[in-house]
């Protein structure tokens, strides 16, 4: 694909959205809110898009009782939620989409082909980013993080050469457009089946547009830059030269097939697309988005920056539910009166003596609020301080902590750190965000001797257990070289410090404790990896670790 003004293809997706927005299903806008994204969000003015946070209620997006109406009437009434419209939605902060949302809007844009939607992506750390249940579904991708304002220009679309365009995608030729978008998605290691029907998609809107009537190598390109690339997990390697080898013998029982060798010279090969899918993306988008994935798998899948509760007195506001008030309990009014609306008219018609302008609630209707509160984690390092390397590799989990707690500000992190050596584990320091008392405490940690790595796990499973009574959501790191030969009792027994070990490891797993086990050794150990298992923890060798090294793979590996 020739080389374009990147603001010219900015408005060119608009451009295409606006004259399909129903093929297309909707736009990623990625970037800062600005002045840049702004002027693009002043071209998506003939969609009229119709705004909704991440927090927005179930009853706000698929409807539910008019309240005043019912109350004034006695009669039920409805109100219709955003997802009941046919129009464009926009959804604000998308990077903090929470799932259950992100699977009702993508279940709305399978089943209702008059929605689309528009997410504003305003991610600001790796991890963040739009839900892939709305990734998959969204045609549409751009990325605003790279534009400065005098990159940009007003954007001005024709409302009548929108019109004109929308009446000619009608009446578009595929071909065998479908089939070479699926080659390609293949080569780009695209698995959603969703790909090649929105290149498509944004192919026949891109024809329209520039007036042909039917799909030409052009719009293939336009269609692959903007859909595919940004979904893309690998690009294959360049082919091997194969000028010299002899073409390849036609099979004799095919018929000659000299009548369609003109239009396949006239397509363009499918490298050529894809080229024209990396030529897409600025140089380290691809890495970004597919860390973006990991992380947000990561996160997904590991405690991240603590655990969900219920509550009864703060946090996010959930779901009301049945209940009686007491106890700290507290009645939504709202709710209350949306559950006794409905049944006035009967419930008077069954009291005649009651007076007939007072609402009649019953013990049934009362509803309780509830609320959603995320508790704080604690990484409580497990660090083996014996043996004559104890005192490097020390070192680097004193700095791998220190980097830790200085990302704990931000992420309401706490760390505590156990250390073991000789005969004994001891918690060096108690769960803390106190950078100045985390170094003094580690300023003066000794190293050398066995390795009780029993006591160890010993120490740090009840001081998991403290942080879980004190509302916190704990994560074991331990970080060793080697094999415990410190038994509980106290006694150099190799074979039953294993038991032991063994033992407290399933205890750990029993009580779903999160844990990382780190082998710091030049040669991993496989005494490690069972030890590992046994405590159902992620296993990761890196002999010859750094602070900066161990701090970014825990970072990575517990969702932090």
């Amino acid at each position: 694909m020739p080389e374009a003004d990147p603001w010219e293809q900015v408005t060119l997706a608009i451009t295409l959205l606006a004259i399909d927005p129903k093929g297309l299903r909707g736009l990623w806008l990625r970037g800062r809110a600005g002045p840049v994204r702004d002027r693009v969000l002043s071209g998506l003015g003939l969609l009229v898009p119709r705004k909704l946070h991440p927090f927005t209620s179930d009853e706000a997006l698929l409807g539910g009782m008019d309240l005043s109406a019912t109350l004034a009437t006695g009669e039920l009434h409805r109100h219709a939620g955003l997802l009941e419209h046919a129009g464009c939605l926009m959804l604000t902060m998308a990077e903090r989409c929470p799932p259950g949302l992100a699977v009702r809007l993508g279940q709305a844009l399978d089943s209702d082909p008059r929605l689309s939607l528009v997410a504003l992506d305003e991610a600001a750390e790796d991890g963040e980013g739009l839900p892939n249940a709305l990734a998959d579904r969204l045609g549409l991708f751009l990325d605003l993080d790279g534009f400065a304002w005098s990159d940009t220009a007003d954007m001005s679309i024709s409302p009548s050469l929108i019109t004109s365009a929308q009446a000619r995608l009608r009446h578009i030729e595929t071909g065998t457009a479908l089939e070479r978008l699926t080659r390609v998605a293949a080569e780009l290691a695209i698995s959603s089946l969703r790909a090649p029907l929105l290149a498509l998609a944004c192919a026949r809107a891109h024809a329209a547009w520039r007036g042909g009537a039917e799909i030409e190598d052009q719009d293939l390109q336009v269609a692959v830059a903007l859909v595919m690339a940004h979904k893309a997990l690998a690009f294959p390697e360049d082919a091997p030269d194969q000028e010299d080898a002899p073409p390849p013998e036609p099979p004799q029982d095919q018929p000659d097939q000299s009548q369609n060798r003109d239009q396949s010279e006239l397509d363009i090969p499918d490298e050529m697309l894809i080229e024209a899918a990396r030529a897409a993306l600025p140089p380290g988008l691809l890495a970004q988005l597919q860390a973006a994935r990991v992380a947000r798998q990561a996160a997904s899948a590991n405690s991240g920056a603590g655990a969900k509760r219920k509550s009864m007195r703060r946090g996010r506001p959930m779901p009301s539910r049945a209940g009686k008030p007491g106890s700290g309990a507290r009645v939504d009014v709202i709710a209350t009166l949306r559950q006794a609306a409905p049944w006035q008219k009967m419930r008077r018609a069954m009291m005649p003596g009651r007076a007939m302008d007072r609402l009649l609630l019953m013990p049934s209707d009362i509803r309780i609020k509830r609320y959603q509160e995320q508790t704080d984690r604690v990484l409580i390092f497990v660090v083996d301080a014996s043996g004559s390397a104890a005192l490097a590799r020390l070192a680097e989990a004193k700095g791998a902590v220190e980097l830790m707690l200085a990302e704990a500000y931000s992420s309401r992190d706490h760390v505590a750190l156990v250390t073991f050596r000789g005969n004994k584990a001891e918690l060096s320091l108690p769960p803390t965000r106190s950078l100045v008392q985390t170094k003094r405490r580690l300023a003066g940690l000794p190293g050398g001797g066995a390795t009780p790595l029993t006591h160890a796990l010993e120490v740090a499973l009840a001081t998991a257990e403290q942080a879980r009574r004190h509302g916190m959501t704990p994560t074991l790191a331990l970080l060793t070289d080697g094999r415990g030969n410190i038994a509980l009792d106290g006694s150099a027994n190799r074979v039953q410090a294993g038991e032991d070990a063994s033992r407290l490891a399933k205890i750990i797993a029993a009580r779903a404790i999160p844990a990382l086990v780190i082998d710091t050794s030049l040669r991993p150990k496989p005494q490690l990896a069972e030890l590992s298992a046994e405590m159902g923890a992620t296993m990761i060798a890196l002999p010859r670790a750094d602070a900066r090294s161990l701090s970014s793979t825990l970072s990575a590996a517990l969702g932090g």
